[in-house]
């Protein structure tokens, strides 16, 4: 009996790592399809509701992809808007930046070793209009790739939605071989994912909004961007609010004059991003994602490495699906403790 359970631990060994790479190559396929289990989840209060309504599953789903289109609707709007403020821009805010750069790089350079360059058009090179089709080539491809992806999310989502994917069954053919328990897990999964997911969104849209305010109300270019480059790096656990920071920063740094309106800039951004990322989101978040900081943070890159930004975004909520499967077992429950901040 002791042999066989010690084969079967190396057995466990050698599949684990196995089963990462093939998640790992097969991310075009995984990345959408863990994606739209997260949308899925936010509008399955949705389609219940409209269901004790009296509308048929079908209408119901109906329902929820015109509001899933809308949402991408307002979403490309927002990209537009912000395209068009920095074009609008012409080249008067990279002159600008230019010689705030060299200004810069005159004053302070000599203590780094830098030197500054007569060149005006130092800057301005890299959007050369010329060179602007082949340096945009990239970019065509990243969104074509994109659009796929969000398309196969969709379609995921969909299937969600329909129970064609059913989770609740899969851990009870799986994991989970009673039926009271799969159920009981996965309405547990089902509750601190929802609420991951509202209270991420609710959070980020708050942060970017008042991000660009910030940036409205100190004339710094480009508030929509920045409100929607806050925005969307929220969703990076505790990462994105130091990369929204400093983003936001240097960028001031270069626009605006060293003086006490960076100064107040900064601590205003800074403070936007204590407010909703660190006071009022684990508030809403409850105990059930009292993750501790390291797990947090090897998650991040153990995620990040597998999947690129989409594990950063997905890599708690992934956590948390893991940390609620392992609480299920004896054996493992000192697992799901060393996962958790503090005891619940």
């Amino acid at each position: 009996m002791d042999n066989l359970r010690t084969t079967n631990k190396l057995l466990l060994v050698l599949v684990i790592p196995v089963i990462f790479y093939l998640v790992k190559i097969l991310s075009f396929i995984f990345i959408p399809l863990v994606s739209s289990m997260f949308i899925a989840l936010l509008f399955l209060p949705l389609m219940r509701f409209l269901q004790k309504k009296g509308l048929s599953k079908v209408l119901s789903i109906g329902v929820v992809i015109i509001v899933i289109a809308i949402g991408l609707k307002l979403g490309i709007e927002l990209v537009k808007l912000s395209s068009q403020e920095i074009m609008a821009s012409d080249s008067l805010f990279f002159e600008k930046a230019e010689t705030k750069i060299n200004n810069l790089v005159a004053t302070y350079g000599g203590d780094f070793g830098l030197e500054s360059s007569s060149d005006s058009s130092s800057l301005l090179r890299f959007i050369n209009k010329e060179k602007l089709s082949s340096q945009l080539a990239p970019t065509f491809s990243f969104i074509s790739r994109f659009l796929t992806a969000l398309l196969m999310t969709v379609f995921f989502a969909i299937l969600w939605l329909a129970d064609s994917i059913n989770i609740q069954k899969l851990l009870n053919n799986t994991l989970l071989k009673k039926k009271h328990t799969s159920i009981k897990t996965f309405m547990k999964i089902e509750r601190d994912l929802i609420k991951f997911i509202k209270v991420k969104v609710l959070v980020s849209a708050l942060t970017g909004i008042f991000t660009g305010l910030a940036c409205y109300f100190f004339d710094v270019s480009f508030p929509i961007f920045w409100g929607l480059f806050a925005f969307l790096i929220n969703f990076i656990q505790m990462v994105g609010s130091f990369i929204a920071v400093i983003a936001c920063s240097l960028f001031a740094l270069v626009e605006l004059e060293i003086s006490s309106t960076l100064v107040f800039f900064i601590i205003a951004v800074s403070m936007v991003q204590v407010t909703f990322g660190a006071i009022l989101e684990p508030v809403f978040m409850g105990k059930s994602f009292s993750i501790n900081i390291i797990t947090v943070l090897v998650m991040l890159m153990f995620w990040g490495f597998i999947w690129g930004i989409p594990g950063l975004v997905m890599a708690i909520p992934i956590t948390v699906f893991f940390k609620i499967i392992l609480e299920q077992f004896p054996n493992t429950k000192v697992l799901a403790s060393l996962l958790s901040a503090k005891d619940n």
